[in-house]
């Protein structure tokens, strides 16, 4: 793409963006990332009805009157999307590939964030960290982070998602809100920096799929190219072993990360590229504000 289509590509999301925050998403994002705790403000002077317990005797004891400390909530908020770049992402049977998918949900949570005026930054992976953008919260810094989504190429097409998730446990301080969008097709083992995480931060894990994958066509032979080692293999997607080996293959996998996410204290959403995602988004957003 051209810096003319990334540009119109970026006001596309944009304008996307703003319609479905007016029309569900704006009040659901806020309703669930609201601030998490509270600040010092100011002192006032004490009144019969303030309570007791706000009393800030330091200040008391240098005058000759009584005063409280104020509060505000803590509004500012933190997030950091982690996204996919890796070879596996470049599939698409449908009108779109995956990678299509994870750039539009996360140009979504980007604009929902700034329009609840939190700071916003990305992460990009393959099996190294590609790009890494520290949350900020200005207009601009939105649409750079839009515009990279949208333009940034990759320089490995394999996947070390365990890799990304050390980096932000060692970089992130304060707790962040944290959305992993991938495929979470990675032959490493990332359980341990997903548990470290999860406990520390607020981490929500949306994978995307591919209809093809989770039910391919009896169609017969045809020829399957690994888009991440480059490793090809014929295969005959009519015949019965091969259907039964590789669903069972994908319960297991299946079962295996709700199990991983759930013993993480880790939300998941699973979205599909032939299926409209903002429905299942707020509802999200809905059920979740209720444990809230």
């Amino acid at each position: 793409m051209n810096n003319e289509e990334i540009y119109k590509k970026v006001k596309l999301f944009e304008i996307k963006s703003k319609k479905h925050l007016q029309q569900v998403l704006a009040g659901a994002y806020h309703s669930v990332f609201k601030g998490k705790g509270i600040e010092f403000s100011h002192v006032k002077e004490y009144t019969f009805e303030d309570d007791i317990k706000d009393i800030d005797w330091n200040v008391t004891a240098r005058s000759d009157r009584c005063y409280i400390k104020n509060y505000i909530e803590e509004r500012e908020l933190k997030l950091i999307i982690v996204l996919d770049m890796s070879g596996s992402q470049y599939f698409g049977s449908q009108s779109q590939f995956k990678k299509d998918l994870s750039v539009e949900l996360a140009a979504i949570l980007a604009f929902s964030a700034l329009n609840n005026r939190d700071q916003v930054g990305l992460l990009l992976f393959s099996n190294k960290i590609e790009k890494y953008l520290p949350p900020k919260k200005h207009k601009n810094h939105i649409l750079r982070l839009v515009r990279d989504l949208i333009a940034f190429q990759p320089t490995n097409s394999k996947t070390d998602l365990s890799y990304s998730l050390s980096f932000l446990l060692k970089t992130l301080k304060k707790q962040t809100i944290i959305f992993v969008i991938s495929d979470f097709m990675d032959n490493q083992d990332f359980t341990k920096p997903l548990f470290q995480l999860g406990r520390k931060h607020d981490v929500v894990c949306i994978r995307v799929s591919d209809p093809f994958e989770n039910q391919p066509p009896p169609v017969g032979y045809i020829h399957l190219v690994d888009s991440e080692t480059g490793e090809e293999e014929l295969v005959n997607l009519k015949h019965f072993n091969f259907r039964k080996n590789y669903f069972d293959q994908l319960f297991e996998h299946d079962r295996n990360l709700k199990n991983l996410f759930r013993k993480s204290n880790i939300d998941y959403l699973h979205f599909k590229t032939n299926v409209s995602y903002i429905s299942q988004l707020t509802h999200f957003f809905k059920i979740r504000s209720q444990r809230y």
